[in-house]
C-alpha cells in the first residue's frame, strides 16, 4: 500500500474477482476472523481497516480509520462488524501447478458455485486438519467475501487452486499416490478408504453432484463427510 490514501471503491473493488486480481487482495471481516488470518499468515495483512478502536495487540499493523458509514459501504455486508482487514491473496491460487508442500490430505470442489456451501466446505475441511483445496474454475472464488465469511477466516488454512485444470492436479495426485474418493448418493465403498496415508476427497456440486467422468475416474465412491477417521 502507498502512503496516499486509497479511494473507497478501491476496497469495494475487492469484493469482484477483477478487483482482487489487480490488486492482489482481498478483504477479510470482523475481529474473529481477522485473528484466525494473524495466526495463520500475520504477514499477510496489508491495512486494518475500522470505524472504531483497534485492539492493543493489532495495533502494529496500519490502520485506516473511516466513519461506521464507510466501512458499510466498504463492507458490502448487511450488518458490518466494524473491522475489515486487507490481506494479500496467496501466490499461485489460481495457477494450475501444485505446490511443493501438498500435505497429504486434500479437498477437491467441483462447480461447488454457493459461496456459502463453499465457505463451509473449507472451514470443515481446514477444521479437520486437510492441508489443500483443488477448486474448479466453476467454483465460487474461494477470496470472496461471502465464502470467506462463511470459511470464518480459516481461508488461509489450506493451500488453494482454483483453475480449469483441476482435474489434471487430481490426475497428478493420483500417479503420485493419493487415493481420490468422491462423494455420492448411491456411493458404497468401505469407509476404509478414508483412513488412507494420502487422500484427495471430493463432494459433489451443490445440486448436480459430480461428473460422472470425475466419479469414474475416482478410486472410490462414497456417501461420507470430510473428518478423517
Amino acid at each position: 500500500m502507498s502512503e496516499a490514501l486509497k479511494p473507497l471503491s478501491w476496497y469495494r473493488d475487492l469484493g469482484e474477482t477483477a478487483g482482487r486480481r489487480e490488486a492482489g487482495c482481498f478483504l477479510v471481516e470482523g475481529e474473529r476472523a481477522i485473528r484466525q488470518v494473524v495466526k495463520q499468515q500475520p504477514d499477510g495483512i496489508v491495512e486494518l481497516v475500522t470505524s472504531g478502536e483497534v485492539p492493543p495487540d493489532l495495533s502494529d499493523y496500519a490502520v485506516r480509520t473511516l466513519t461506521e458509514r464507510q466501512v458499510k459501504s466498504v463492507s458490502g455486508s448487511v450488518t458490518p462488524q466494524g473491522m475489515l482487514a486487507v490481506v494479500r491473496l496467496p501466490e499461485d491460487c489460481e495457477s494450475a501447478t501444485l505446490p511443493a508442500a501438498m500435505g497429504t490430505h486434500i479437498l477437491l470442489l467441483e462447480r461447488v458455485q454457493d459461496p456459502g456451501n463453499a465457505g463451509t466446505l473449507l472451514r470443515t475441511a481446514a477444521a479437520f486438519g486437510y492441508d489443500g483445496a483443488i477448486l474448479s474454475a466453476e467454483c465460487a472464488d474461494p477470496f470472496s467475501p461471502k465464502v470467506v465469511q462463511a470459511a470464518a477466516g480459516t481461508v488461509l488454512s489450506l493451500w488453494t487452486r482454483r483453475t480449469e485444470g483441476y482435474l489434471s492436479l487430481a490426475m497428478q495426485l493420483q500417479r503420485r499416490g493419493y487415493r481420490l474418493v468422491a462423494t455420492a448418493l448411491d456411493g458404497n465403498a468401505d469407509t476404509s478408504l478414508l483412513k488412507a496415508d494420502k487422500l484427495v476427497l471430493a463432494p459433489g456440486n451443490d445440486a448436480r453432484g459430480l461428473r460422472d467422468g470425475r466419479r469414474v475416474a475416482a478410486d472410490a465412491t462414497r456417501g461420507t463427510p470430510i473428518a478423517r477417521e
